[in-house]
């Protein structure tokens, strides 16, 4: 009677998991590198996508949000504007790609308002996925 049993060696097993780690040490990084480029360039549209709604909301209002009124004001007509036709977004205001709010400021250093975050770092200035992303 002879039964054969198949199977992997435990030497055979070590080099496939070696294999898959060094595929894995090459291919990751430049993934991850990816990932951070996309949230800079997905914080960048939803920066252009709010300038757009806040200039619709002055050429009704007359007027941009105050920055007490902040970005909410594309979504609730605040108190003393007549002439608001919004919602001037179809969602809520959304958060940057790293779950901080857009910061808003009326009136601002750079021109009418100021819309920026602060990029993955959360802190001013800063060089690639760190660096800020403005309207400006």
């Amino acid at each position: 009677m002879n039964t054969k049993i198949n199977g992997f060696t435990l030497l055979e097993l070590l080099v496939v998991m070696v294999i898959i780690g060094l595929l894995a040490g090459l291919v990751a990084p430049r993934y991850f590198g990816q990932v951070g480029k996309s949230q800079v360039k997905v914080a960048a549209a939803q920066i252009d996508s709010l300038d757009k709604a806040l200039v619709q909301f002055r050429l009704d209002a007359d007027r941009f949000p105050t920055s007490e009124e902040g970005l909410s004001a594309l979504n609730e007509q605040p108190t003393d504007v007549v002439s608001w036709y919004g919602p001037y977004l179809k969602k809520a205001v959304p958060a940057d790609p790293w779950g901080r709010p857009f910061l808003y400021k009326e009136p601002g250093e750079h021109g009418d308002f100021d819309l920026y975050t602060l990029g993955k770092d959360g802190r001013p200035g800063g060089t690639a996925e760190n660096a800020d992303i403005t309207n400006w």
